[in-house]
């Protein structure tokens, strides 16, 4: 079984530090077996203090770090790595403990741990747009984008602040084990199934002003007629508004074009299919609007790197 250490730092942001736990634990196979073990870690066995002023006791120490297929940090106002850009003996110490192939991940403010430890020295990464110039100062080697939600450079993975979190870690479960799997962790939890990596972290209209202001009805709408032409203005007209109005608060709402959004959503709707369907690749096209098999082979090549048949090769096991 995969085994997911999340490091708990002083003080540790108590949302982050949940994400992990509850995401990476509610993943399961059709049989409803486990398929992360989750850890939380500590460097002493005191009480971790949280930004939200409760404690939090981790279930191991350091030594958890050395069993580790993937290492969490969630955010932290950790001074040495927050304030001084240092890695303090004790953390150096842990650190040195984690294999060389195992995969690291930061949630929020946890980038400067990694950046501390030379981690993402020459790397992408992204953290909560208000501490990027914080990151930038303290450790300039690190090629910092604080507009999308999150980084997935292969072995390192950074995410911005605090929900983006979720997006990250139900992007790791979806690579990891697919579409179903992250899609029942992202019902359980209630949360969207998936936001783009590449998604600004600031959204001008988090909340509109009134519901017949909003296109979320429309995008709902969209989701149950992804076999069909969802033109811009096919899509407008569902939301009774003006074509250039639409794209608008379409970007406002969602951080996207309204073409981009289909996209997506239709290869994701490819992926559950060749996951849980036998069914041709030209049909897998057709249901989820992707038109050809050739058209689907390109997009599902360009967006995960690998080839319809060989997708499902991959998480059916066949």
């Amino acid at each position: 079984m995969h085994r997911v250490a999340v490091l708990l730092l002083p003080p540790v942001v108590g949302f982050d530090a949940m994400i992990p736990t509850l995401l990476f634990g509610n993943a399961t196979d059709p049989t409803g077996r486990s398929l992360y073990e989750v850890v939380t870690c500590a460097l002493s066995p005191d009480a971790v203090t949280s930004t939200g002023g409760f404690g939090v006791v981790a279930q191991a120490g350091p030594e958890a770090l050395a069993s580790a297929d993937t290492v969490v940090v969630p955010g932290t106002r950790f001074p040495p790595c927050r304030v001084d850009g240092v890695l303090p003996p004790a953390l150096s110490a842990a650190f040195a403990q984690i294999r060389p192939d195992t995969r690291l991940v930061s949630i929020c403010t946890g980038a400067f741990v990694l950046a501390a430890a030379g981690v993402l020295d020459g790397r992408p990464a992204t953290t909560h747009w208000k501490f990027a110039d914080d990151l930038r100062r303290l450790y300039p080697r690190v090629r910092i984008d604080e507009k999308v939600l999150f980084v997935d450079d292969g072995d390192v993975l950074t995410s911005a602040g605090l929900a983006a979190g979720i997006d990250l870690c139900l992007h790791i479960i979806r690579s990891d084990h697919g579409a179903q799997v992250a899609n029942a962790v992202a019902k359980y939890c209630v949360v969207p199934p998936w936001r783009e990596g590449g998604q600004a972290q600031f959204i001008e209209r988090q909340v509109p002003a009134s519901d017949s202001l909003s296109t979320a009805a429309t995008r709902e709408w969209a989701l149950r007629h992804l076999d069909e032409e969802l033109t811009i203005e096919r899509l407008a007209r569902h939301a009774h508004m003006s074509t250039r109005t639409f794209i608008r608060r379409f970007r406002e709402e969602t951080g996207q074009s309204p073409g981009a959004w289909v996209r997506a959503r239709r290869l994701d709707r490819a992926r559950e299919l060749l996951e849980s369907h036998d069914l041709p690749i030209d049909e897998v096209a057709r249901r989820s609007g992707l038109g050809s098999g050739a058209n689907l082979r390109h997009h599902l090549r360009r967006g995960i790197g690998l080839s319809p048949t060989r997708y499902r090769k991959v998480y059916q096991g066949v």
